[in-house]
């Protein structure tokens, strides 16, 4: 894969660090077209570059989710083959941004599932929950089963499992 601009600026070494993804984030915001480039990135040789893609794409969608829409089909693949602890919780966060057909909606949360059972990450696991949760809202078939999944995390998650499943109970509905 060719160096873009936006891999370059994202380039390091250390995996704890989020370098100049802030930065990126920043200009992608001035510069929308930019945002194809930086989500070419979550597909990158680099590990380190991937990861803080995903964490620029995750703040650039926080203020203009409409960017993410025509990468829909493309972020649903990478969340059900990607490995990579960061991108999957940058997924997660984004998730919820995207209209989602019902049909999508449950690939999504079948992968988001799987998260919950298989990785061991907290805040993998967290940011599914919220996910999860934040799908069900906008399908009755996930409600039931999300709510289960909240109450099991409230029981036997790790702490911050265990953290955002009360607050999400609080304002979950079952009809």
């Amino acid at each position: 894969m060719s160096t873009s601009k936006i891999a370059a600026i994202l380039e390091g070494s250390d995996r704890r660090s989020i370098g100049r993804a802030d930065q990126v984030a920043k200009l992608v915001l001035k510069q929308p077209e930019l945002f194809r480039e930086l989500i070419a990135c979550l597909w990158h040789d680099d590990p380190v570059v991937r990861m803080r893609a995903a964490d620029a794409a995750e703040k650039v969608s926080r203020e203009n989710p409409r960017l993410l829409a025509r990468y829909k089909s493309q972020l649903l693949g990478l969340l059900a083959e990607t490995a990579q602890i960061e991108l999957r919780w940058h997924l997660a966060q984004m998730l919820p941004r995207l209209q989602l057909a019902a049909r999508e909606r449950q690939r999504a949360a079948a992968s988001l599932r799987r998260y919950l059972e298989t990785d061991g990450s907290s805040v993998v696991r967290t940011w599914s929950l919220n996910a999860l949760a934040e799908l069900s809202q906008n399908d009755a078939t996930l409600r039931s089963e999300t709510k289960q999944l909240l109450e099991d995390a409230l029981h036997s998650g790790t702490a911050a499992m265990k953290a955002r499943a009360r607050k999400l109970l609080k304002t979950f509905s079952t009809p």
